[in-house]
């Protein structure tokens, strides 16, 4: 009995992780487009929980967002990441923007594999990405000669047991820059929230006043 309620609970945990590394695949192609960070023409329209979404169709985009959510998966089935974030940075490479999705795990129940949760957790995750649609409208505009990076916040035993994966020999991960950290003087714009029995999930965005004073 013992070894079928560990089984029960590591399925949970990996469902929740297919989950969130799904969402965040299609928020971070929707990020991508909806702030400009590359022509709109190397984007393609499809569907996502019911919402129409923006997937880019670059090669070298898809490998690089493809190897960064296998390392974030592995992180989440061990449950050691709680943040990820995409960061905007400047010509000089200081972060002027920032979408952040903060992580929590919350105890699995019984009945996480229920249809009601399942289908409350989709609707959630699609007003994610509705909300991600507008977001051009509440944010100011981004100047030109910009970049990104992903960020993901884990511990440092996390990070060493995830580079002896295999998945890692191609694609290490560095620690960020300390300027690519912080971030002067910014804003806080909530974005959305989902508290679920699967994930509790939030998302915001921190623009820098860097930002507005490019921008004039």
């Amino acid at each position: 009995m013992s070894s079928e309620a560990t089984l029960s609970s590591t399925s949970k945990v990996q469902v929740a992780a297919d989950i969130v590394t799904e969402f965040l695949e299609v928020a971070i192609h929707c990020i991508l487009h909806h702030r400009d960070l590359y022509p709109a023409g190397v984007f393609e329209t499809r569907k996502k929980y019911n919402v129409p979404v923006q997937m880019c169709l670059h090669p070298d985009v898809i490998q690089y967002i493809t190897n960064i959510l296998e390392s974030i998966k592995l992180l989440l089935e061990a449950q050691e990441v709680n943040r990820v974030g995409l960061v905007i940075l400047d010509s000089k490479q200081t972060p002027i923007e920032r979408f952040v999705f903060e992580i929590a795990y919350p105890s699995l129940l019984s009945g996480f594999g229920c249809d009601i949760l399942l289908t409350e957790l989709e609707q959630s995750l699609r007003a994610f990405l509705l909300k991600i649609n507008v977001c051009d409208a509440l944010l100011k505009p981004l100047p030109q000669d910009v970049s990104w990076v992903i960020h993901i916040h884990t511990s440092d035993s996390a990070m060493l047991r995830l580079e002896e994966k295999q998945i890692l020999k191609n694609f290490p991960w560095i620690e960020a820059e300390e300027k690519q950290k912080t971030m002067s003087n910014s804003s806080l714009v909530p974005m959305k929230t989902v508290n679920s029995d699967i994930v509790k999930m939030q998302l915001f965005v921190e623009e820098s006043s860097l930002k507005r004073k490019l921008d004039t």
